[in-house]
């Protein structure tokens, strides 16, 4: 079970007269980073929604908007008459002094700010409940599109982690060919240089001898070949929260191809090499874009 970090859910219910709608859409982040949008009459239940979205949804950047309006698409306002008739009245006083007409002053100071508010009040129990129903069916549903995005990105994961065993498989074809051209090239460069008759075989087998342990990746095949095998562990694990693991295998995966690269001495072996760093490139952008 792999989630991905992207992720989108809505749902649109009624209560009564009003219309419940509840959004929610994330996008990649290392750490919970959750905006709530909501009406200002539900405030006070602001940290139980957000209880309940950081629980169950987790990581990642997450855009939360709870609408509650009337049949009629609009939320229930109301208007401040004191700060109202404080605004015209300071209009009218200043356009006077001024000269200036009083046309469109209605429209004007309805935009001011704290004259036309949403009502205020806790909504009755009965509502509450409805808006957490609609929430947890919008939550339910925003898992299920990660969910489904995650068993995409983790196919591909897997394919990938083939491909590159399958380079590893392919290594030793091109091992023993390079441990003979790597001693004829060093004979030849001695008997250029010393002449063949001044060569000393006893030392020329200790410099043969030191240049395949500088060439041997047998070591790195081994641990690559273990960290692949520890990464489809990891993948297999019925656990929500996966891709921070993954990214630190995906690391060490790249060390030993990395290193493998720089012993290569072998057109093929880099060849290879080339291959499984372009697969664990592909594996990295979609562990980033898992939870």
């Amino acid at each position: 079970m792999l989630l991905s970090m992207t992720g989108y859910g809505r749902t649109q219910s009624t209560f009564q007269d009003k219309v419940i709608m509840v959004e929610i859409r994330s996008l990649n982040s290392k750490y919970t980073d959750l905006r709530l949008k909501m009406p200002s009459g539900y405030r006070v239940h602001e940290p139980d929604i957000r209880r309940m979205i950081n629980d169950q949804a987790e990581r990642g950047k997450l855009d939360v908007t709870v609408e509650v309006k009337t049949g009629g698409g609009d939320e229930d306002y109301t208007i401040n008459k004191p700060l109202f008739k404080k605004y015209y009245n300071e209009l009218v006083a200043l356009s006077r002094e001024l000269g200036m007409e009083t046309d469109n002053m209605l429209s004007a100071i309805l935009k001011l700010p704290n004259v036309a508010t949403t009502q205020d009040g806790d909504p009755p129990p009965e509502e509450w409940e409805a808006v957490q129903k609609a929430v947890q069916e919008t939550i339910e549903k925003f898992t299920a599109f990660r969910l489904s995005e995650g068993s995409a990105l983790e196919k591909d994961m897997r394919i990938r982690v083939a491909n590159i065993r399958s380079g590893v498989a392919e290594l030793p074809e091109f091992e023993e060919d390079r441990v003979t051209k790597m001693r004829q090239r060093l004979q030849q460069n001695l008997e250029e240089h010393l002449g063949k008759e001044h060569i000393d075989e006893n030392r020329f087998e200790q410099e043969v001898l030191f240049y395949l342990e500088k060439m041997d990746i047998t070591e790195e095949k081994v641990r690559l070949e273990q960290h692949c095998v520890h990464f489809l562990e990891e993948l297999n694990k019925e656990v929500s929260q996966k891709g921070r693991k993954l990214g630190f295998i995906s690391q060490e995966m790249g060390r030993e191809i990395n290193t493998m690269g720089a012993k290569a001495y072998s057109a093929g072996i880099q060849r290879l090499v080339v291959g499984m760093k372009d697969e664990l490139e592909k594996i990295k952008e979609q562990v980033a874009n898992s939870l």
